[in-house]
């Protein structure tokens, strides 16, 4: 008797052991249970970098996993966002995207479409740019820029990160506000932009703050102007063009992630979580406020709302001042 209830009791607690497998193996296979990759349409030292940087690190705390950094720069972030499109579409692989995203498709003949084939995840941060020139310069504002630039059309260049991004099509604003005519020189990321303005070979310059706060601090370069809707508290005797008197004048640069198209939605919302959890640290808030760069961390749709309207602005300026592809 004593035997065969033995016999039955250790049937039962085998049969509920063997029931709980599945639900282990689920456990098992939770997301994320191995490192993430994030990729950066630029190189190292850069302002996207920095960001996607600053935020890897707490994202890996929150999600348990490591987050490695890899820069994948060139064709204004093309080659980036290609890396992440042959990837699975298991949120293991992110794209750490910037402004260009929303002017790609009219600049370029894309591979692949940004809206269908990307999801947006979240936005990271919101940072206005800077304008400057070497410190040699003899100018030291924005009119005294232009009043050389009308008088001496095509002598000043200006650097950008690429074709389309920020900088690029913050020059291109001033140059139809303004009505000046300088010349375009785009590089693969800020660093090296931000080395020929130190170097005097570029007459100016949108920087984000990341890149150049530490030498404006320093005075080897000059701020003539932000391109916020405010003066940036961590430079508050720069005025904004807008003062200057181009009331329609506002560029602010943008980071924010992405995963290829079909990643499921409960992958995404972790780490659109993960996102927003990381961008309210406090150490990473203190960071960003040094830098001058306003974090974001917003759900998937909020951010496809305001990347809907970025593609609009964006789009019609490249189209109506007929800007090409460098």
């Amino acid at each position: 008797m004593v035997p065969t209830l033995f016999i039955q009791i250790r049937n039962v607690v085998l049969a509920a052991l063997l029931g709980l497998l599945p639900m282990a193996d689920a456990l098992a296979q939770a997301f994320p249970n191995k490192p993430l990759r994030l990729v950066v349409p630029y190189p190292p030292g850069g302002g996207a970098d920095g960001n996607a940087r600053s935020l890897a690190q707490p994202m890996a705390s929150l999600l348990g996993q490591p987050i490695v950094v890899e820069n994948k720069p060139g064709a204004s972030g093309i080659l980036a966002a290609n890396t992440v499109l042959q990837s699975p579409a298991d949120g293991y692989t992110m794209l750490f995207d910037t402004f260009p995203y929303v002017v790609n498709a009219v600049l370029h003949k894309l591979p692949f479409d940004p809206i269908k084939d990307l999801i947006p995840v979240s936005q990271a941060i919101n940072m206005p740019l800077i304008l400057v020139v070497p410190a040699e310069t003899p100018f030291k504002s924005v009119q005294e820029l232009i009043t050389y630039a009308k008088a001496n059309p095509g002598k000043l260049n200006y650097g950008s990160y690429g074709a389309g991004g920020a900088a690029h099509l913050a020059a291109e604003l001033l140059a139809r506000d303004a009505g000046i005519d300088w010349v375009h020189v785009p590089y693969k990321g800020g660093a090296p932009a931000m080395a020929d303005v130190l170097a005097g070979r570029l007459s100016a310059y949108f920087t984000n703050p990341i890149t150049g706060l530490a030498h404006i601090q320093s005075g080897k370069i000059r701020a003539l102007a932000t391109t916020g809707a405010q003066r940036m508290k961590i430079l508050p005797d720069v005025p904004t063009v807008k003062e200057i008197g181009y009331k329609d004048f506002e560029v602010v640069e943008w980071n924010g992630f992405f995963v290829p198209a079909g990643t499921p939605t409960d992958v995404v919302t972790k780490l659109s979580d993960a996102v927003k959890l990381a961008t309210q640290q406090p150490e990473v808030q203190k960071r960003m406020a040094a830098q001058g760069v306003e974090p974001v961390g917003n759900t998937p749709k909020e951010f496809g709302a305001f990347l809907q309207g970025q593609i609009e602005k964006w789009s019609a300026l490249v189209k109506s001042n007929n800007i090409r592809a460098d």
